[in-house]
C-alpha cells in the first residue's frame, strides 16, 4: 500500500499549521477547513483499512514524538485527533500508541502547560476520556521499524530452536531419524517366511492338480511378488530417504541410543537456559509494571491539573 501521497498531504497541513505560529487547536482547525483534508478518506482502499487509518495514525504520532519544534509537535497531536474525529469507519479505528511514545506525550502536555498552551492538556484528557487510545509495548513507527522486525525475528528464532529441542527431546522423533528399517521389521526373516510360504503354495497346488481341476487357482500361485520383497524395498526406499534427509539437514548418522543420549542431554540445557530465560523476563516485567505506575501517575497529575483551566476550544 502506497501512502506517500497521504504522507505529503499531512506534511502539508501541519507545516502550515506551525508556519501560522499559533499553537491552539482553533488554528490547526482554520488549516484543516481552508484544505478540506478531511476529503484524505475518500481516497482510502477499500480493503486494508485498518492498515490505512493507523498508518496515518503513527505517521501523525511520528511528529508528535519528534524533536521539533513544539509548533509541529503539536500539530501532529491535533492533527492525530481531526483524523480520528472525521474518519467514515464505523466503529472507529483506535489509535495504536506505545507506552514509550504515550511517555514522549505527557511531555509535549507538560511543556505546553509550561508555555501556558491550556488546550492541549484539555485535548489528550478529552482523547483519554473518550477511550481513543490503544495501547501497546510495540513502536510501529517507521523509523524503528527495522530495529522492531530485527528484534522480533530474534525472539521466533530462539522460540522455534527451543521449539526443536522439546520436539527431538520429548518424542521418538530422533529414534525413527536414526532407524535401520531393515532390522526393525526383521525383513531378511520376512523374506524367508514368505519365500516358504510361497514354496509351500506352489506344492500344495501341484500335489491338488493331480487330484482336481486347478485351472482356476492356478494364478494364486503365478507371477506374486512376495511380502518379503515388498517390504525390503520399503527398507531401501527408507534408507536412501534417510540419507537424503542427513545431506540436506546437516544431522550426523548416530546410533539410536547415542542419539538418544545427545537429545536428553540437549534437553536439560535447553530447560536450563529456559528457566534462566522465564526468571529475567519476569524481573523486566516487574520493573517494567513499576515504571509504567510511576509514569501514570506523573500522566495523570499533568492532565488533572488541567481541569479547572479553559475548557476545550471547538
Amino acid at each position: 500500500m502506497d501512502l506517500k501521497l497521504f504522507k505529503l498531504d499531512i506534511d502539508e497541513l501541519i507545516n502550515e499549521f506551525a508556519k501560522g505560529g499559533s499553537p491552539t487547536f482553533a488554528e490547526m482547525k482554520r488549516v484543516w477547513v481552508s484544505k478540506k483534508f478531511s476529503y484524505i478518506f475518500e481516497a482510502s482502499p477499500s480493503k486494508d483499512q485498518a492498515c490505512f487509518i493507523q498508518s496515518l495514525y503513527a505517521y501523525c504520532i511520528g511528529y508528535m514524538v519528534s524533536t521539533n519544534s513544539l509548533l509541529s509537535r503539536l500539530g501532529g497531536l491535533y492533527c492525530l485527533y481531526c483524523l480520528y474525529e472525521t474518519q467514515p469507519f464505523k466503529p472507529p479505528f483506535k489509535i495504536y500508541i506505545s507506552l514509550g511514545e504515550l511517555k514522549n506525550l505527557r511531555n509535549v502536555v507538560a511543556e505546553a502547560k509550561a508555555k501556558d498552551v491550556k488546550v492541549v492538556p484539555a485535548v489528550v484528557k478529552r482523547m483519554l476520556d473518550r477511550n481513543m487510545f490503544l495501547f501497546g509495548f510495540v513502536d510501529v513507527n517507521e523509523s524503528s521499524a527495522v530495529e522492531r522486525l530485527d528484534e522480533l525475528s530474534e525472539v521466533q528464532n530462539a522460540s522455534i530452536q527451543i521449539a526443536c529441542k522439546k520436539l527431538f527431546a520429548n518424542s521418538r522423533i530422533e529414534h525413527f531419524t536414526h532407524m535401520d528399517m531393515g532390522l526393525e521389521l526383521e525383513v531378511n526373516l520376512l523374506k524367508q517366511k514368505s519365500a516358504d510360504y510361497a514354496r509351500a503354495k506352489d506344492l500344495a497346488i501341484k500335489e491338488a492338480s493331480d487330484i482336481v481341476d486347478v485351472e482356476s487357482i492356478k494364478h494364486i500361485a503365478e507371477n506374486q511378488t512376495l511380502i518379503g520383497d515388498m517390504v525390503g524395498k520399503t527398507a531401501d526406499d527408507w534408507k536412501a530417504q534417510k540419507e537424503l534427509f542427513y545431506q540436506k539437514t546437516g544431522i550426523l548418522h548416530l546410533p539410536v541410543k547415542d542419539s538418544v543420549d545427545v537429545v536428553g542431554k540437549e534437553h536439560d540445557k535447553s530447560q536450563q537456559k529456559v528457566a534462566e530465560e522465564h526468571d529475567k523476563s519476569q524481573q523486566e516485567v516487574a520493573e517494567e509494571q513499576d515504571d509504567n505506575e510511576d509514569f501514570s501517575k506523573e500522566l495523570e497529575e499533568v492532565l488533572l491539573s488541567a481541569q479547572n483551566e479553559s475548557d476545550f476550544e471547538e
